[in-house]
């Protein structure tokens, strides 16, 4: 296995930023990989899933990459106030730059996203508005009704005066252009974030997604991300090389 931290200067961002990529013990000369997008909470980093969770172990023997970008505080979102268009620059810099660097496949089939917190509204919003590029995502713990905690907290530098409808999960999951991504959606029964995702639970069930959820006892910590990122490898169906989940 491979763990490659990187730095380096991003043309959209216009600043120096990281990116942590795990390639497998094994891989076949010339085949491209699939891939995981793995994103990190509010707060968090590229190496946040390294240092909370045991990722690297559970990959290890996977036909798989994990790409950790990091996003600053951005919602994953083209900020609204300074210079840091994370939107455009995962979709048009980030995407592009590891399927070429790292030989991954650029086929959606061979694509999955996932996150937690923060990140779970990344994947999720990510998926939702290109589900031509994505085949299943993932949502940890999620900040899943965005529109509601605009209103509780100061989020102008990143949604600006006005919450567009392009950054609202709902308003994304109910106009899906195409093929629907599968979507799984956790969160503990005693996270600050669980009635927001019960809300898009509630709301999602009738738009025809291939969706599960699940919840259990638990909070907004890494323990239950840890087990959640392990269960959530099986259930996108990625296999080891001797062809179990």
């Amino acid at each position: 296995m491979a763990l490659l931290n990187i730095n380096y200067k991003s043309t959209i961002l216009n600043t120096t930023t990281g990116l942590s990529v795990i390639l497998p013990e094994h891989r076949k000369p010339n085949v491209a990989l699939p891939v995981l997008y793995l994103l990190h909470g509010y707060t968090g980093n590229h190496t946040s899933w390294q240092s909370g969770t045991s990722i690297e172990r559970y990959v290890r023997y996977k036909n798989l990459a994990v790409v950790m970008p990091d996003a600053f505080n951005s919602f994953y979102t083209d900020m609204a106030l300074g210079v840091y268009p994370y939107y455009t620059y995962f979709l048009n810099e980030l995407m592009p730059f590891c399927t070429e660097s790292f030989n991954l496949s650029p086929h959606r089939a061979d694509t999955y996203i996932a996150g937690l917190s923060m990140g779970g509204y990344g994947a999720f919003k990510l998926a939702l508005s290109n589900s031509c590029r994505f085949c299943a995502a993932a949502s940890f713990s999620g900040a899943l009704d965005m529109a509601r905690l605009v209103q509780e907290r100061d989020m102008r530098a990143v949604f600006g005066d006005i919450f567009e409808p392009q950054n609202d999960l709902f308003h994304l999951a109910k106009n899906v252009e195409g093929e629907k991504p599968r979507l799984y959606q956790w969160c503990g029964t005693e996270d600050y974030l669980y009635a927001d995702n019960i809300k898009f639970r509630d709301y999602i069930k009738p738009l025809g997604f291939d969706y599960t959820y699940k919840d259990s006892k638990g909070d907004h910590e890494w323990k239950y991300w840890d087990e959640q990122i392990r269960k959530v490898l099986g259930w996108f169906g990625i296999r080891n090389e001797l062809g179990e989940e």
